[in-house]
């Protein structure tokens, strides 16, 4: 598509824009298309035809059938990866190189060494980074942090979390089976765990000590297209034991191959109060003793962007969006960054550390 550049708007390519299905397709591209400061210039997806079809429906300028002529266009000025887990690090070195401000999904890298190589090369370079830890930016987050810190709870004793999802269980679609080899960095640690503790440490402090148990439990899968069965490696368990910084005690399950309804449950104890955010990031909470527990609203200060038709993903990538272009702005450090995805990847090797060891490991951050 062709059109005159609007100097005002940082100019966005989208790695992995399929039109079809994705991450990319359910996020990315109506979180970008909803906010003022952004524009789509240019996407690509692995078939001309299907990045021509993003580019029309989202208004981009230019497609590509491959990533590289995407980084290298001059009309680009981010670069969002949003592909699995293994190609990151491909893109993010080619957006780095090509001294492009970039946006990479998390896990940065398939390990920390990958993760931190990628960090340093981007500091290097000079260029912006952005990782994907989108729900720590969402408004009922950031209000459970605020309700936290003006005593809502009194003195916070425990924290309690459990997960379960159905994805990554005995049987998988063709696209999802790469999360099978632990290799690829993409399981119930990697992606559950660390998404959901990021989200919850973000609001209630950090952690002290822990000590875990990392479990694989399926030893195959069965492909759902063919019926093939492949070799399981990644872990499908995580069980966390610890405590945080201002003292009180951490309990976490997370849990993939869940059969039926998911669960994503946090509650929050204290001296004064109890609070529980729910699998929607919507929060309830009671004071006194032997209250029921009352929805709580955001506040819509704390709503960076409107909501509209957004669904809850993409209202929460448009939050790092806005909070992208506020620091660009007005010099503020809002977003997420790859400083941050480092040390969300140091946590997740100490679980997998303490969990190998048995032992009781310190976190220092």
């Amino acid at each position: 598509m062709s059109g005159t550049r609007d100097p005002s708007k940082i100019r966005v390519g989208i790695i992995g824009a399929s039109p079809e299905r994705g991450w990319a397709l359910a996020t990315h591209l109506p979180a970008l298309a909803s906010l003022d400061a952004y524009e789509i210039a240019a996407v690509s997806t692995t078939r001309q035809a299907s990045a021509d079809e993003s580019a029309r429906r989202f208004g981009a300028r230019h497609a590509f059938d491959r990533a590289e002529p995407l980084i290298e266009h001059p009309d680009v000025d981010l670069v969002v990866v949003s592909v699995r887990a293994p190609e990151h690090a491909r893109h993010v070195r080619a957006a780095v190189a090509a001294k492009k401000d970039v946006f990479c999904e998390w896990p940065l890298g398939v390990s920390l060494a990958e993760a931190t190589e990628l960090a340093r090369a981007a500091e290097a370079a000079g260029v912006r980074t952005l990782i994907g830890l989108q729900r720590r930016l969402a408004p009922s987050v950031r209000h459970l942090r605020d309700l936290i810190a003006q005593g809502y709870l009194g003195k916070l004793r425990s924290v309690t979390i459990h997960v379960a999802s159905p994805l990554a269980g005995a049987r998988r679609a063709r696209s999802d089976a790469y999360s099978a080899d632990a290799k690829n960095g993409a399981h119930v640690l990697t992606i559950f765990a660390a998404h959901f503790l990021d989200t919850v440490l973000a609001a209630v402090g950090e952690l002290e000590s822990l000590s875990s148990v990392v479990a694989r439990q399926l030893d195959e899968m069965t492909l759902i297209e063919t019926g093939e069965v492949l070799p399981v490696t990644a872990p499908d368990q995580t069980l966390i034991s610890g405590t945080l910084a201002n003292g009180a005690v951490l309990s976490a399950h997370f849990e993939t191959g869940k059969r039926n309804g998911p669960v994503m449950s946090c509650t929050l104890t204290g001296t004064e109060g109890d609070l529980v955010l729910s699998h929607d990031l919507s929060i309830s909470g009671a004071r006194g003793d032997g209250q029921p527990l009352q929805p709580i609203p955001t506040p819509e200060h704390l709503l960076w962007t409107p909501r509209s038709s957004l669904s809850d993903d993409a209202h929460q990538i448009a939050h790092v969006y806005a909070a992208f272009a506020k620091d660009l702005a007005e010099g503020t450090s809002l977003a997420p960054t790859f400083r941050d995805a480092l040390k969300l990847h140091r946590l997740v090797d100490t679980i997998a550390e303490a969990s190998a060891s048995g032992q009781r490991l310190r976190w220092t951050g």
